[in-house]
């Protein structure tokens, strides 16, 4: 299962954290898990590089992490966007994609 976890403080979203695999096919076959791979590189891509905002940003085998350091209400749309995308996704597989916010 692919888990995709929004940071949250109050109303503003300042990164997600993305892991796991869907299982519903062998890695590099998983044309869900390239889905879900491809929207959260374009989110980091456009978030670090176009809009160039200061941000941790991670990714591995299976893992990725953008935590914005510096303005993140600059990356609200494209943060809300990315959320309403994998949602709709995790709507038609709701075995294979969890999507949750943590507050903190």
């Amino acid at each position: 299962m692919v888990r995709v976890n929004f940071f949250k403080d109050g109303d503003m979203l300042y990164g997600f954290e993305c892991k796991g695999h869907t299982g519903i096919a062998e890695s590099g076959e998983d044309i869900v898990c390239s889905f879900i791979s491809s929207a959260c590189y374009m989110t980091a891509n456009t978030v670090t590089e176009v809009m160039g905002l200061k941000a941790d940003a991670r990714d591995c085998d299976g893992f990725m992490r953008l935590c914005i350091k510096e303005s993140p209400k600059k990356a609200q749309d494209i943060l809300n966007g990315l959320m309403l995308h994998l949602s709709a996704l995790a709507e038609d597989y709701p075995e294979n994609i969890n999507i949750s916010i943590t507050e903190v």
